[in-house]
């Protein structure tokens, strides 16, 4: 008996739950049959032999053992399956024998932070498989919530269009949320400048940034999908991808608009910090002439005496002298309050 690893000695059956979630929809002959876990696993091998049967195999959470398992059964190139196995992937669209691999982002919005998770589908002439981890459910995407039956009855090429494109529209929203964050800051920032909002600006620009690393490769990606001659994909589906290449092209258009704006609220604070510095030093200035002018009246006086202060034998002198040197200070402070420095 040949050696097995330990995740061959174990049935598929009791593999499944351990190793992620397979899901099997069989579309022939205008029917739907959908399979799940072991049932799916036993299936595959049959319905790929099946020339008319059109497929769509999601894994959900998979180990690299049962990856490798799947490739096997679609015979994809074990480069791929290691690709598939690794989920360590940049956005990207590769022709890998006779099928497509895509690999897409689906961002989220959590505690103020972006994230991103890789979604891989794998397409071929009558199948269509997709790798993503447990967070996403693509049977809740907009296009499936009525059903497989009108997306799968138009070729698993339209099924990658259909959960793509829910992908691509939900980037929109964190967008927008992005878009709203900028302009309360711009308006905050006139009145405030404090390193909070400071460190809120950096993280927004770090977030745009990281949006157009995400989308800028899926845009070119669907440009090709729209545009080149695949035979994975038919002629009426690529009116579909450009609609999708159309969301992305409006996408980035957004995205440097909001970065624009983002270094433009960053140049406003900026600029409101050193008003402010330039406000605190003129007052300064006016505090300063203000109190070095008694001051040397002061000093003046108190070091010559001032002929027995002005020879009122001092008492009277004394406080002619005092009046005098607040005399002059409130006119220096009248003059500094008409020019705004104090």
């Amino acid at each position: 008996m040949a050696n097995q690893s330990p995740s061959d000695a174990v049935p598929v059956a009791a593999r499944v739950d351990a190793e992620g979630v397979v899901r099997l929809v069989v579309f022939e002959q205008g029917a739907i049959v959908e399979f799940e876990g072991a049932a799916a696993m036993a299936e595959l091998p049959g319905a790929v032999a099946r020339a008319r049967a059109q497929l769509w195999v999601d894994l959900c959470g998979a180990s690299p053992a049962l990856l490798n398992q799947v490739s096997q059964i679609l015979s994809l190139h074990p480069l791929l399956a290691e690709d598939l196995a690794e989920r360590d992937q940049r956005a990207k669209l590769e022709q890998v024998g006779e099928v497509l691999h895509l690999v897409i982002f689906s961002l989220g919005f959590d505690d103020g932070h972006i994230y991103d998770r890789e979604i891989d589908f794998v397409l071929g002439r009558t199948f269509l498989m997709t790798s993503h981890s447990r967070w996403w459910d693509p049977r809740t995407t907009r296009h499936l919530r009525m059903g497989l039956a009108e997306t799968m009855r138009r070729g698993t090429d339209h099924l990658l269009w259909a959960l793509a494109d829910d992908v691509i529209d939900n980037y929109f929203p964190i967008l927008d949320r992005l878009g709203d964050d900028i302009d309360d800051l711009e308006d905050q920032v006139v009145y405030k400048a404090d390193r909070a909002l400071l460190e809120r600006l950096f993280e927004l620009k770090r977030s745009l940034i990281w949006i157009r690393r995400v989308t800028a490769p899926e845009r070119e990606m669907f440009n090709i999908l729209s545009s080149r001659e695949e035979t994975t994909i038919s002629g009426d589906e690529r009116l579909y991808f450009r609609d999708a290449y159309d969301h992305l092209i409006r996408l980035t258009d957004e995205l440097d608009t909001y970065r624009e704006l983002a270094s433009a609220t960053l140049e406003t604070y900026l600029s409101t910090v050193n008003n402010n510095l330039s406000l605190i030093m003129k007052r300064l200035t006016g505090v300063t002439v203000v109190v070095a002018g008694v001051g040397a009246v002061a000093g003046i006086f108190g070091m010559s005496e001032a002929q027995a202060a002005f020879r009122l034998d001092e008492g009277p002198g004394f406080w002619i002298v005092t009046a005098g040197s607040m005399l002059l200070a409130g006119v220096a402070v009248a003059t500094l309050r008409r020019i705004n420095w104090i």
